[in-house]
């Protein structure tokens, strides 16, 4: 699934046995031997373990410690979804087991399918020549994979009762206001102004598909003989039916260009500022020209798509603040919130 993998942080590791009864009551073809947990060390969210036993693999998830947002880190509902989505989409992985038996880890978990190939985050394998024809085969191939899933009958897949998509993108911009203000903690001068601005703005969604919701280069699995081509898309943990330019605009705000600020390249750091890398405008060109959607309110989504990573960031930070997470990655994190606030007042109107 990733490059890498380690052994379990402290304090984050599993209950190996408990893990092991559990799986093979549920899955009894498993191969006879020891099960071995590794962590996948990437994301700063929910907490994901690489389960082998002999030539089986598999990829466990569960919730981040400490208390969670309401209905965040849904498990089980992420878990339903991929079995209704993976049989057509196959880059989505299939469930194996969903457990909410919370004798086990203390939350409910799912054990899913492992994509094999190679994740890119900030910088390509040793050995890979990331020529031109290369950036540029593997910018198309994201984009069209997004509007791959926005072009998933999502109805017929049996994902009808997914979400609330009228009114979608409102409550998205009302209630990440809302999680932004109640997870404060360092003053930002900016954040009400651009916070009025935002819900002032809210333009008429196009018909609503299904979403993502964090779809960005290194949620993706690559095909290891040719890193052009995608061979998983995964973290579906905020999929739902709703506003496709949203799910469009959160995707070019990861996209980092190497004519971006050096703020950003270094806030976001990632392969996509390498030369040869599509701009976020050709992308959007690309993709109008593949789904044949109107673009022209994109400089309000590309707005609140920074300022909704501002408040994801906000809402880890304040765990660490707070002592409920350890993590030392996450203590720099008050003053990303601070520049993508900043950044996002600068794309007002574009």
């Amino acid at each position: 699934m990733v490059n890498d993998t380690i052994e379990p942080r402290p304090g984050e590791e599993l209950p190996r046995d408990r893990v092991e009864a559990y799986t093979r009551a549920h899955l009894p073809e498993l191969p006879s031997g020891p099960l071995h947990i590794r962590q996948f060390p990437s994301g700063a969210s929910n907490l994901t373990y690489l389960l082998q036993i002999d030539c089986w693999e598999a990829v466990l998830r569960r919730p981040p410690l400490g208390p969670l947002p309401p209905r965040a880190h849904d498990m089980p509902r992420e878990a339903r979804l991929l079995e209704r989505l993976s049989p057509v989409f196959p880059p989505a992985p299939r469930p194996y087991l969903i457990c909410e038996d919370i004798d086990i880890l203390g939350v409910p978990f799912y054990v899913m399918e492992r994509k094999h190939g190679v994740v890119l985050d900030r910088s390509f394998p040793q050995g890979t020549d990331p020529d031109g024809a290369l950036c540029r085969r593997l910018s198309i191939n994201t984009i069209d994979t997004l509007a791959r899933i926005h072009a998933v009958d999502w109805q017929a897949a049996g994902l009808d009762g997914l979400g609330h998509p009228d009114g979608f993108l409102t409550r998205q911009v009302h209630g990440w206001i809302e999680r932004y203000d109640r997870a404060r903690t360092d003053d930002v001068p900016g954040a009400e102004p651009l916070t009025a601005w935002l819900a002032a703005h809210i333009p008429t969604s196009p018909p609503p598909t299904l979403i993502h919701n964090d779809f960005k280069l290194n949620n993706m699995v690559l095909r290891a003989d040719d890193l052009a081509q995608p061979a998983g898309v995964l973290d579906w943990e905020m999929a739902t039916a709703g506003d496709p330019l949203l799910d469009l605009a959160i995707f070019l705000g990861y996209w980092v260009h190497g004519d971006d600020p050096a703020a950003m390249r270094t806030l976001l750091p990632t392969v996509t500022a390498h030369p040869g890398f599509l701009t976020r405008e050709a992308l959007m060109q690309r993709y109008a020209e593949v789904t044949g959607r109107d673009l022209s309110a994109m400089p309000f989504y590309l707005t609140f798509a920074y300022f909704k990573l501002a408040g994801i960031l906000q809402q880890i930070y304040v765990r660490w603040k707070s002592g409920q997470t350890h993590d030392e990655r996450f203590a720099g994190f008050g003053e990303r919130v601070r520049f993508l606030i900043e950044h996002a007042e600068s794309t007002q109107g574009l």
